[in-house]
């Protein structure tokens, strides 16, 4: 029983590490980086137009982008909260860690300025305490809409029931989340 205690105290501080290390791209230098790597790989890309793009091995599905495609906003609805904590629980499940510390940006920057790792560090440290079964159900999870509270119109609570998937999920293994709409789009800040 202690074991099993401690180990969950462990999962819970890893993850709050994690939510606590990076930010939505507050960082201008992160923003640069992030901007130049993209700007780099668009134009090999487009260098030799010739070259086949080779689909994603069978066992990783094409990640889906951390932001809304074009310069629209997310939807502000209850609807749009849980598409995107969707987006970060199947990140999470692919231990994709630029979708991860998107979603989860304000609040990992938080526990970040209390002195917590990066966003990187903690997320790697937490995906291997994360089962290969629990792994393979988020990869598919989805949210009950009747479970999700709205709060305001710009926060959404997300509690660990409301996680539907193939695998069961405590509150010590996942947690609750609070998102909140800003600057166009939901992030997980508590």
């Amino acid at each position: 029983m202690r074991a099993r205690t401690t180990v969950s105290l462990a999962a819970t501080a890893c993850a709050a590490l994690v939510l606590c290390a990076c930010g939505p791209g507050d960082d201008k230098g992160d923003a640069d980086t992030k901007s130049s790597a993209s700007a780099s790989a668009s134009a090999s890309a487009s260098a030799d137009p010739s070259a086949p793009s080779s689909p994603p091995p069978a066992d990783r599905p094409e990640k889906p982008s951390a932001t809304p495609t074009g310069d629209r906003p997310a939807p502000k609805t209850k609807a749009g909260a849980i598409k995107r904590y969707e987006q970060y629980l199947h990140a999470l499940g692919s231990e994709d860690i630029d979708t991860v510390c998107d979603v989860a940006g304000p609040a990992v920057k938080k526990a970040q300025n209390e002195g917590l790792g990066s966003c990187s560090s903690s997320y790697t440290a937490a995906f291997k305490m994360v089962s290969p079964a629990q792994k393979s159900a988020l990869r598919t999870a989805t949210v009950d809409p009747g479970r999700v509270v709205v709060r305001t119109p710009a926060k959404v609570e997300m509690p660990t029931a409301a996680v539907k998937s193939s695998a069961t999920f405590s509150e010590s293994d996942l947690g609750s989340y609070t998102l909140e709409y800003l600057k166009d789009e939901w992030y997980i800040t508590d």
